[in-house]
């Protein structure tokens, strides 16, 4: 788990040097402005997006009378981990999956899916339910906002770089410093996603070995973690967004090709192999 903490303080370093670099060389109001967009674009999101994801994908809220079983093992497990009891929600879908949204653990919420009560054992559950806790715990949601706030200004700092580079580059050399602008305004926004991809996997490793250590059996996690990779190949999600798929403990949807380069996941393979690792 430290190891995956210094990744992702590590990996914060780069998004915000690349950020500070591409501020140098292209300052000014065009900086200032998009400072301004991304960041109020990603507060919106931050306070909002519980209710937005939870809409979208038609999640129900569900009380203790709704589901006694489900209910209990949530508030068992928040009580584990001293958070506050999250509202519960179910996914009307029968691909197994699960996600955590909300800005902090007052306002926190989980949902699953129909599929996964019926796909999962009680232990695998658990493990499921408590992978999504350490995300609250771990204030994933508020360090995914810092992330999309840096990258978000690189790429549209790095949009603007490239209309400077269209329409006049910079001066002096103007063929050497249009090449050189494009090449920048295309490169740094790629090896910024790549960073903020790598980020989001590290956090999934920390709540999976948080998630295991809080119900004590790495294995359950891991049997669940295989059982509903198998499942979403044969029934993937058909609808909601794939720019949402990171909230999901994974990826919910079909990805073939080149956006596996691109995933928001470590594989499962990967991520079976460090929880049977684990010793608890």
């Amino acid at each position: 788990m430290i190891k995956n903490q210094i990744k992702t303080v590590v990996f914060l370093g780069v998004l915000t040097a690349l950020l500070l670099w591409i501020g140098s060389l292209f300052g000014g109001a065009g900086l200032t402005f998009a400072i301004i967009f991304v960041l109020g674009m990603n507060l919106v999101t931050y306070f909002y997006s519980d209710k937005i994801v939870l809409k979208m994908y038609k999640a129900q809220e569900v009380k203790e009378k709704d589901q006694p079983k489900l209910y209990a093992m949530v508030k068992r497990l928040s009580q584990g981990a001293k958070l506050p009891m999250p509202k519960l929600y179910i996914i009307p879908t029968e691909t197994p999956n699960a996600f955590a949204a909300g800005r902090d653990p007052k306002h926190a919420a989980v949902a699953v899916t129909q599929g996964i009560m019926k796909v999962l054992n009680k232990e695998e559950l658990e493990g499921v339910l408590a992978h999504e806790l350490s995300h609250v715990k771990n204030r994933d949601i508020l360090i995914a906002t810092i992330v999309a706030s840096i990258a978000g200004i690189i790429a549209y700092v790095a949009m603007i770089a490239r209309f400077t580079a269209i329409f006049g580059g910079m001066g002096g050399d103007r063929d050497n410093n249009i090449i050189e602008l494009l090449l920048m305004s295309i490169l740094i926004p790629i090896i910024a996603t790549v960073v903020q991809l790598a980020i989001s996997r590290s956090r999934e490793y920390i709540a999976d070995e948080s998630g295991a250590r809080l119900i004590k059996n790495p294995k359950a996690l891991a049997s669940a973690l295989i059982k509903i990779e198998h499942e979403v190949k044969k029934t993937p999600l058909r609808f909601g967004n794939q720019a949402t798929a990171s909230l999901f403990i994974t990826n919910p949807f079909t990805v073939k090709g080149l956006m596996t380069l691109f995933s928001t996941h470590p594989s499962t393979k990967d991520r079976v192999k460090k929880l049977e690792a684990i010793k608890c």
